[in-house]
């Protein structure tokens, strides 16, 4: 088994995978400041809970775009489960290239999911991720990430909202059934959000359809958010709730085959 880890800004993400499926899945939030002991018990409890085993577990790979949380994480996984860690973007080969002002500067969890999302689904593509931060990634018919946009994330639309406007309450993301049947603030602050999030989606798609001239462009759409967005147009053309796991997957087999054949080699 593959202990998969996605450190995003808000929550830490882990899948166990067997025969490229996720049997497993584990969320705990970044922002709470742990020790290594903390990090190691508790994946350790997390695997448990479900009757894995850390021998079970063969490997570990991470992706992180919380460099502050790395110390404690890797030396919590090297003491608690016997595994040093693969890092993406810490020498690790990922198969595609990027051709941006500054490759070093893309967050990992694009990098991953941009190779899933090729090698999966194929190319051109894009690849949408419905997190903190809301990130739509272009991978051009070459397998070359091109580049993409970044905008606020759902959540963090509606915090601001309930932050700034002092008669604004913090509310539920979800789909009013029609926008005129909202006859009160809560409803009327769902509507808002979630419809004109599609419109921003279903245009920012569009444009990047008709700058690359690819119509049927294929749009791969992941994170918590992910499904409510993708329910409510036929420009996504998938939904991958664990797009980012395969992805580190498929980063973790081309760099244990590297491996692999270097010790053959000599």
């Amino acid at each position: 088994m593959l202990l998969t880890i996605d450190i995003g800004n808000t929550h830490i993400v882990l899948g166990v995978m067997e025969q490229n499926q996720v049997i497993s899945s584990f969320r705990m939030t970044t922002q709470q400041a742990r020790t290594s002991d903390e990090y190691g018990v508790t994946i350790i409890q997390m695997l448990q809970s479900t009757g894995i085993k850390v021998s079970d577990i063969e490997d570990v790979i991470v992706c992180s775009v919380v460099p502050n949380v790395m110390f404690s994480l890797k030396n919590g996984i090297s003491r608690y489960l016997l595994k040093t860690p693969y890092i993406v973007g810490e020498g690790l080969k990922i198969g595609i290239c990027i051709r941006t002002e500054n490759p070093r500067a893309v967050g990992a969890d694009r990098i991953v999911n941009c190779v899933a999302a090729h090698n999966l689904y194929g190319g051109p593509c894009m690849a949408i991720d419905f997190g903190t931060s809301t990130t739509y990634d272009i991978i051009n018919s070459k397998g070359e990430f091109i580049g993409g946009l970044i905008t606020p994330g759902i959540g963090i639309s509606a915090e601001v909202m309930a932050q700034r406007a002092a008669q604004l309450p913090v509310i539920e993301i979800k789909k009013p059934q029609n926008i005129l049947d909202c006859k009160n603030t809560i409803s009327s602050m769902q509507a808002g959000l979630v419809y004109g999030y599609i419109g921003q989606v279903e245009y920012i798609i569009s444009k990047v359809q008709a700058e690359l001239n690819v119509p049927d462009l294929k749009v791969i759409s992941t994170g918590g958010l992910g499904r409510i967005i993708q329910s409510e147009t036929t420009l996504i053309t998938t939904h991958d709730k664990y797009l980012t796991h395969k992805g580190l997957q498929l980063i973790y087999e081309k760099n244990k085959k590297a491996i692999a054949d270097s010790y053959t080699s000599q």
